[in-house]
């Protein structure tokens, strides 16, 4: 996400931030190559004109020509008016959820196509993951196999579903909806809302008719990021028309632009509040604009990174990890296993990107071929009584493996003899106080030093 303008406004930066001392011919240079990087990234004008006569405005004055790092200084100018762009430093990303004694309600939003249904249902397992006790509720009735898609989706994510067969009336299953709810305990209704091929006055009279009667907490617009600025407009008449508390961006992860995400906010003062960051429902994050600036500008997102590592690795089994670690018991199994657990963190090249000065500097297609598949094949291929115990591979059982994995005798090989470098790696950092299951040890599973 964000490739392209990464890179450049990466370049309009190195020449500045390292400086000792900069001119105002200095800033303006940058100031123009990053505009021409935004305007190339589909950012609306009006939107690229707030940022450069602000950022010119801030970075002439003696603050910053005068400051003992005026090179960062200018950076971490560049840096908050990114973070303004993309909705600012509140809390207006948050969702205004009522308590587990009250049902609240959310209100998808969307044209046919922008995922809409999936969205919710992805919206629904976060909510789950929360604690909270959701249920998904089937308004659209317009859309064949609307009703049955949600269905299917909310059966994969084990969440109830109230639907009506042959139902015409969207206002009277969300009523039904809500006697459903109440009577099972349930706190919280997502209602996937009727869709059009384009915005038009019979689909906005539903809409309206159905936040009238459910008066919901939340009315959420689900748009395509990859349409650019047609999702800010639409954005905009939405939110004209019906109000909207917030915007999901779908296919964030294909959006090597971003014009949508830094003129949503701008544009139609509404807040981004998730993005959906590929097909797995689990794929489905909320937006920080303070962390997406960081991105862009190279410096990753840490904080993102150590939380889908939280969401996949407990205290407990990070506090065995360690004590393995520290006995040199640490085994061809467990390598296994942690490999597995940075699989479900999702995409390598996504994780990758949260790391400062990684963006770009690893293909998706080298990952998966020389750090995490070719490592996992041979691991798999070997007996549990291998990985227990290393030292009984030997030549016979290496051939044996290298034709079960599909490699050869040689990165078996190179696999064992790196894994016991990283175990006496491993018991030194252990021994002295760090955390093995941290970025430098990560970094050595997943075979990256």
């Amino acid at each position: 996400m964000f490739d392209k303008l990464t890179q450049k406004v990466s370049d309009a930066l190195r020449f500045i931030s390292g400086k000792s001392a900069i001119t105002e011919k200095n800033v303006l240079d940058a100031v123009e190559a990053i505009k021409m990087a935004l305007l190339e990234a589909d950012v609306n004008l009006r939107v690229v004109r707030r940022f450069v006569n602000a950022t010119v405005e801030e970075a002439r004055g003696e603050r910053v020509l005068r400051s003992v790092n005026p090179g960062q200084q200018f950076v971490k100018i560049v840096h908050d008016r990114l973070v303004s762009c993309l909705g600012g430093s509140g809390n207006e990303q948050a969702l205004k959820l009522k308590g587990p004694d009250t049902i609240s309600k959310v209100l998808m939003l969307g044209l046919q196509g922008s995922g809409k249904t999936t969205s919710s249902a992805k919206l629904a397992l976060r909510l789950k993951k929360e604690g909270r006790r959701p249920l998904l509720a089937a308004c659209d009735l317009i859309r064949p196999a609307a009703v049955e898609q949600l269905s299917v989706l909310a059966a994969r994510i084990d969440v109830p579903v109230y639907k009506e067969e042959g139902a015409a009336d969207p206002a009277a299953v969300y009523r039904a909806a809500l006697g459903y709810a109440k009577k099972n305990l349930l706190d919280t209704m997502i209602i996937d809302t009727t869709g059009r091929l384009q915005i038009d006055g019979p689909m906005m009279e539903e809409l309206i008719r159905l936040r009238d009667a459910a008066a919901p907490d939340e009315l959420l617009l689900v748009a395509d990021a990859m349409t650019g600025q047609s999702a800010v407009d639409m954005a905009k008449t939405f939110n004209e028309k019906i109000g909207l508390t917030g915007v999901v961006l779908t296919k964030f992860d294909s959006d090597t632009r971003g014009g949508a995400a830094l003129s949503l906010k701008t544009v139609t003062g509404t807040a981004l509040k998730f993005i959906g960051t590929g097909e797995g429902l689990e794929d489905f994050e909320p937006f920080h604009p303070d962390r997406m600036a960081g991105r862009i500008l190279g410096m990753g997102d840490v904080v993102s990174l150590v939380e889908k590592a939280q969401e996949v690795i407990n205290e407990k089994e990070a506090a065995e990890l360690r004590e393995k670690m520290e006995k040199e018991n640490f085994t061809l199994e467990d390598w296994l296993n942690q490999l597995r657990s940075v699989k479900k963190m999702g995409s390598l090249q996504k994780m990758l990107e949260m790391i400062p000065g990684m963006t770009g500097q690893i293909s998706e297609e080298d990952l998966n071929r020389e750090n995490f598949k070719g490592q996992e094949a041979i691991l798999s291929s070997m007996t549990r009584k291998e990985r227990a115990n290393h030292l009984i591979i030997g030549p016979s059982r290496r051939s044996r493996i290298a034709r079960g994995s599909g490699t050869s005798v040689g990165e078996v090989a190179r696999l064992i003899k790196q894994f016991e470098k990283m175990r006496t790696m491993m018991k030194k950092m252990a021994k002295m106080g760090k955390n093995p299951a941290g970025p430098p040890g990560l970094q050595q599973l997943m075979g990256f030093r």
